[in-house]
């Protein structure tokens, strides 16, 4: 392993020439890369395996949910099955269980000991993400809930319309001080939200609508991430110069979140090159027109 001096003055491009060359696994590269922006279409936990310790300064993953079980739901007005593909079909208790906890540590590995990890989901699989993280000994900073006040209604009319998403906030390391930009989340503007008073602490419950149709110009995503839920994610948890890592890129909406943030760097990770693709595609028509997605 590199010392740890070395990988802590480690830049995007030290890093990709890293992966690649790390050991004697198989090459790994990336699919696209700029100076602040790497993508690979490839297994998060093969990459991450490559990764050096203590090197980012913020994870966000938004893992299968593994709800795709055959059931339907309302999407524009039609009913359309919940089956968004393999990737988000559940194997199991034990084996949904064993798959979380094996991204989950490494993840920790990759963070830096003041690193903090977000980490989406709804009922189907958060519950089993903050046991791991509790038990793989991160300190737990706070449960948001994401509200959204445009969601889907309820077609079986025999439980409560979900509405919500729970996101978990962890660090590393329990005595490490991690960053939180109190002030811009206080005094800084998020007309999308309702909840949010001005000149106001941010609180826990934020309403944010579903990725509005301007998000979904190249393509959309089964599970794509609003732009401004991902904004303030951003904002409120790193600074200029952190690096940032996306195990399960999707759409790339952590990354597009980044680039308009600006002065971070970004790597994600998918198995599907439609997905990565797409990425590309945003990216690349926000840095041809910044206001793009505003």
């Amino acid at each position: 392993m590199v010392e740890n001096t070395t990988i802590n003055n480690l830049v995007l491009e030290d890093l990709v020439g890293y992966i690649s060359k790390n050991g004697v696994q198989r090459s790994i590269k990336p699919v696209y890369k700029t100076d602040d922006f790497a993508l690979y279409n490839d297994d998060s936990l093969e990459v991450m395996n490559r990764f050096p310790d203590n090197y980012f300064d913020m994870i966000f993953a938004d893992p299968p949910y593994m709800l795709s079980n055959d059931g339907f739901t309302c999407q524009n007005g039609r009913m359309v099955s919940v089956n968004k593909g393999k990737w988000d079909k559940s194997n199991g208790f034990e084996d949904d269980l064993y798959f979380h906890e094996t991204w989950i540590k490494e993840c920790k590995r990759v963070l830096k000991p003041e690193g903090t990890i977000w980490i989406s989901g709804t009922y189907h699989s958060i519950y089993q993400c903050g046991f791991l993280l509790q038990k793989l000994g991160f300190h737990l900073l706070n449960d948001i809930t994401w509200f959204k006040p445009n969601a889907s209604p309820n077609l079986s009319c025999r439980f409560f319309t979900a509405s919500h998403e729970t996101i978990l906030w962890a660090r590393k390391d329990k005595k490490a001080k991690h960053y939180f930009n109190y002030e811009a989340m206080k005094n800084g503007r998020f007309p999308e939200d309702n909840i949010k008073k001005p000149d106001s602490q941010m609180r826990s419950v934020w309403s944010i609508p579903t990725p509005a149709p301007s998000e979904k110009i190249f393509g959309k995503h089964p599970t794509q991430k609003p732009l401004a839920l991902l904004k303030r994610i951003v904002l409120a948890s790193t600074k200029p110069g952190d690096i940032i890592f996306d195990p399960f890129n999707g759409s790339g909406t952590t990354g597009i979140a980044s680039t308009i943030i600006g002065e971070r760097k970004y790597i994600g990770c998918d198995l599907n090159k439609d997905y990565i693709d797409l990425t590309i595609k945003r990216y690349e028509a926000l840095k041809a027109n910044k206001g793009l997605f505003e």
